[in-house]
Order: structure tokens, then sequence, then C-alpha cells
């Protein structure tokens, strides 16, 4: 992937707990939350304990760092076991290899999507539907579901519809709504300033933000 081009997928190590340490997502403080070494017979272990209680009871739905605690938990035992299968025969219970799949693909979610999730603005019912969706059109999904408050059922269509081929935008537009439209408030002296810059240079506010944007914003994890 070029170095201009924002990251779609986790940069940080599998079972680390990035986000869930960081009390300023989570409330929680680091050493509460749990990390999973996939390289550590010991850690690996409580991961698959962890996901095989995470598979039988997924109660703690409303609960995200819960959630995510259960993703990382899968994504760890993936890799240390090699595959979904044998991951979820060590797990037994009803961890299945559909279930553990869906789950790790949340843990590989890049940072500015997991913080999200773990700040509950993303279900992580629905991140596992984003998570569905590669490369860009992942991130367009997970910030179109912010701006327009998207149900869990329309990012699962927007989701398939996206995978069976549609573009982003069109998959969108089905459900509804414009990609890349969202409603921002600024304080009065800008306002001012970006109503007068569109003015002298004969084009519309939205064009002098994005031209800002894409000069000043630099991607991140």
């Amino acid at each position: 992937m070029p170095e201009d081009e924002p990251s779609t997928d986790r940069k940080s190590p599998v079972g680390k707990p990035v986000i869930r340490g960081d009390p300023n997502f989570t409330g929680q403080h680091a050493d509460e939350a749990v990390e999973f070494n996939p390289d550590d017979p010991a850690s690996l272990e409580l991961a698959a304990e962890t996901v095989r209680r995470f598979s039988e009871n997924t109660a703690g739905a409303d609960d995200n760092v819960y959630m995510l605690r259960g993703a990382a938990a899968c994504a760890a035992l993936v890799r240390g076991e090699g595959s979904y299968k044998a991951a979820a025969e060590r797990a037994g219970g009803e961890a299945t290899v559909s279930f553990i799949r869906k789950w790790s693909r949340v843990h590989d979610l890049p940072r500015s999507i997991r913080i999200h999730v773990a700040k509950g603005e993303i279900a992580p019912t629905a991140a596992k539907h984003i998570a569905r969706v590669a490369g860009e059109a992942r991130l367009l999904l997970a910030w179109a579901a912010l701006d327009h408050d998207l149900t869990v059922r329309q990012i699962r269509s927007v989701a398939s519809n996206v995978n069976d081929g549609a573009s982003i935008e069109d998959a969108l537009a089905s459900e509804g709504y414009q990609l890349g439209r969202l409603t921002v408030t600024i304080d009065v002296d800008a306002y001012c300033k970006l109503r007068r810059r569109a003015a002298l240079d004969a084009t519309d506010p939205s064009t002098v933000v994005t031209d800002a944007l894409e000069t000043t914003l630099d991607d991140g994890p």
C-alpha cells in the first residue's frame, strides 16, 4: 500500500490492547486490559478459554470493551494455532470457524475504526459487517455509518452490496445516503474566512474545505 494511502488493516500486534488499554477510549486503566500473546502458551490458553466463554455468552453486546476483548482472543488464537479450524477446535464449546473468523476480522480493523467501536459509536455487531469489506471501502463504510447513524441492518446491506461488486457510493445510495456528506460546526471567524475565500475563488465552501484538508491532513494508524 502506498505510504500516502490510509491504512485499512490493523498495524499493531495481534492481541495487544492498544485501544482496550487506553482510558481515553474505554475508561479502563492499561493494567486492567488483557493482552493475548499468540506466542506465549499460557496466554494462548487464556485466549482459548476467553473465546470459548465469548462464544457461549455474547450477552454483553452492549459492553464494547468486552466484545473487543473477545475479538482479540479470537485473533490471537487463530495466529497461535495457525488456522480458523484449529482455533475453533482448541476453543471448543460453541466457538465455530465462522464465529472466530468474524470476530478476528473486527480485531484486525484499523485503529481509527476500533476507536469508535470502543467508544460505543459503532456497535460491535456493526463492526463485524464493516470488517467484511476490504480496502478503502471499509473505511468509507465506517465513516458513513457515523455520519448518517446507519443501523446494523443498513451496514450489513451496504457491505453485502459492495462484496457483490457495487461501488461504496452506489451501495450507500441504495440506502438513501450520499458518501462524503456530513454536517460540521466551526467558529464564526473560521466560517467568515471560509465564505470569503469561496467567494473570491469563485467556488463553493465544500471545495475550499476539501482542498484545505487534502493539504493538511496526514494518514494516521
